[in-house]
């Protein structure tokens, strides 16, 4: 299979992670008044085809590790469960994250959740695998919570209009929303130490490759989706009317194609993040912070593509400033944690 040598190709497929997860919701803006239950199904789909894709492909050349198909055969049955629950945990932070930020908006369910699940994921990934200057690992997430901060108030000011007023789009930021993000943080920080687990395998058995580990997380999706996604299509937690299947079926073949690519956009980012964490010198703590710079490449995709803070006030401006020099500086600590 398809390993990195050095640090330096870990490094571009960390980066390669960052990208993918702050992209594939880019997806989402192509299928306009397209309810997100109905998107998910094919999401799920393509995350599980494009685990297998790159499992055939990447997985199975090389002079690296067992080849994809007999990784699989023999892969031992605790890994693939920690994998298996692992995706679970991920598919249920995902829908329960995208709920809140109906319910409180950007502003507060992204520094909420993203901002705790970056936290509880460090810190847990370390303690399961601990590789990398901690005092430079550690930093460098205290810098990117940090900037997670300024990207909410960036977005508070953007809602504002006039002398403290509020456009009439703006969501109330409610108790409800607010626990979703919490409970949608902690699940999002969760998964990841079950995947480095996965990774790490028992004493005296084989470790499972990261490619076969990618396709037992993501039947954990796929097969999760089914009773999650049904429950929030008949009981919707943003408070919007509940979601007819039927709108899945009437739905143009361009919107379902977006849907697919959006989970193996996603899944790519995964499979590189897990190549990348079994690699001697990076670990899990640090493959997983720097994949949560995927929400400053969300903020520039808002800023740049869609130009949603056109019009904003200067005060946002300035905060998303702030955000993107925080994020760079934590990124680099933590890019430097396997080094020193």
């Amino acid at each position: 299979m398809f390993f990195p040598a050095t640090y330096q190709g870990a490094l571009l497929l960390m980066i390669l992670t960052m990208l993918c997860w702050g992209s594939w919701a880019n997806t989402l803006k192509l299928c306009p008044g397209y309810r997100f239950q109905l998107f998910y199904w094919d999401y799920a789909l393509g995350l599980a085809l494009a685990s297998i894709f790159w499992g055939l492909t990447a997985g199975s050349h090389g002079h690296a590790g067992v080849p994809f198909l007999r990784d699989i055969v023999q892969a031992y049955s605790g890994s693939i469960w920690f994998a298996f629950f692992g995706g679970v945990i991920f598919n249920i932070a995902n829908l329960l994250l995208v709920a809140a930020i109906e319910v409180a908006g950007l502003a507060v369910a992204f520094p909420v959740g993203i901002g705790l699940a970056l936290i509880v994921g460090a810190v847990s990934s370390y303690l399961v695998r601990p590789v990398g200057n901690p005092l430079l690992l550690f930093g460098g997430v205290a810098l990117v919570t940090v900037a997670i901060v300024f990207d909410a108030k960036a977005y508070r000011q953007r809602e504002a209009k006039g002398k403290g007023q509020l456009r009439p789009t703006a969501r109330a930021v409610t108790t409800r929303g607010i626990v979703l993000s919490l409970v949608a943080g902690l699940l999002m920080g969760t998964f990841y130490p079950l995947v480095a687990a996965a990774l790490r395998g028992a004493p005296g058995v084989a470790p499972v490759g990261p490619y076969a580990v990618a396709l037992f997380f993501a039947v954990g999706v796929l097969l999760s989706t089914v009773p999650a996604n049904l429950l929030l299509m008949a009981s919707p937690l943003d408070g919007k009317p509940p979601v007819n299947l039927s709108g899945y079926w009437a739905a143009p073949l361009r919107w379902h194609l977006a849907g697919l690519l959006g989970g193996a956009i996603w899944a790519t980012g995964a499979i590189a993040n897990f190549v990348a964490s079994g690699a001697h010198l990076v670990g899990p703590a640090v493959s997983y912070s720097i994949g949560q710079g995927a929400t400053m490449v969300s903020a520039c995709w808002g800023v740049f593509v869609w130009h949603e803070f056109a019009g904003a006030p200067p005060a946002a401006k300035r905060f998303l400033l702030y955000m993107f020099l925080f994020f760079a500086l934590g990124l680099i600590a933590v890019a430097l944690a396997p080094l020193y």
